[in-house]
């Protein structure tokens, strides 16, 4: 008959009162980091509603982002009142066409995205301005699908919870036009030293095709790709009236 010292046996107790408490410890952990992985996933709905009153002046995460690295940024809210009507309608005809008609997300540019994925080609771009908005205040630049995951429901329940005066109001008081140039404003007085509401047809043109990459596209000292892309943007802007009902009438 073996014999077990009491040691052994209060050992062995305390062993596995240690393994015990290390797992509720590591579950109080991993349901601390749950709660805030869903404290962080659901805060931007909560700031869409926040963010419906004109008299809110939301910044971006790149603004965040520069305020946190001490390099400060320049951002003159105006209201969409005092955005030239040259810009909103350049914007659209070069970012959004079908901004007045779709809830957030173009269903038709987005299946084509996905077909041409599936087929191995490379995509081409089918962000709405409401996708922009969205990534712009709420996420991060860089391509990648959990971004893109996360921006489409965004974009949809922004669609709803704001107008589309809203919506464009906000998109041009975050979109950034240069190293530390956010919104219309800092980005007209920037570039050609007048206010958003002066910006002339051509001006206009040239901040709205340096949107995708502003860092490379100077609106202020376009080559001539750029003034050609400005051509064209221009000559479309000229006959959106059909495409810009819902923010002017």
């Amino acid at each position: 008959m073996d014999i077990v010292p009491e040691t052994r046996g209060e050992e062995e107790d305390v062993s596995s009162s240690r393994s015990r408490g290390w797992g509720q410890a590591l579950r109080r952990r991993w349901r601390q980091i749950a709660l805030v992985a869903i404290v962080i996933v659901l805060l931007p709905y909560v700031l869409i509603v926040l963010y419906a009153p004109s008299f809110i002046h939301p910044i971006s995460t790149l603004m965040l982002r520069d305020l946190l690295l001490l390099r400060g940024y320049d951002r003159q809210w105006v209201s969409f009142e005092d955005i030239s009507p040259h810009l909103v309608q350049s914007v659209m005809m070069s970012e959004d066409g079908q901004f007045c008609i779709h809830d957030g997300v173009d269903w038709i540019q987005m299946r084509g995205v996905v077909y041409d994925a599936l087929e191995g080609e490379s995509t081409r771009g089918a962000s709405t301005i409401p996708m922009q908005t969205a990534k712009n205040l709420f996420l991060w630049n860089g391509r990648s699908f959990i971004r893109k995951g996360m921006e489409l429901p965004l974009a949809l329940v922004s669609d709803v919870i704001w107008s589309k005066q809203r919506m464009m109001e906000l998109y041009l008081n975050v979109a950034e036009w240069g190293p530390g140039i956010y919104g219309a404003e800092a980005a007209a007085r920037h570039h050609f030293g007048v206010p958003a509401a002066k910006l002339t047809r051509r001006q206009a043109a040239l901040l709205a095709v340096s949107l995708p990459n502003p860092f490379e596209r100077n609106a202020g000292k376009p080559g001539r790709g750029l003034r050609r892309l400005a051509s064209l943007i221009e000559r479309r802007a000229g006959r959106s009236g059909e495409y810009i009902k819902c923010l002017y009438e």
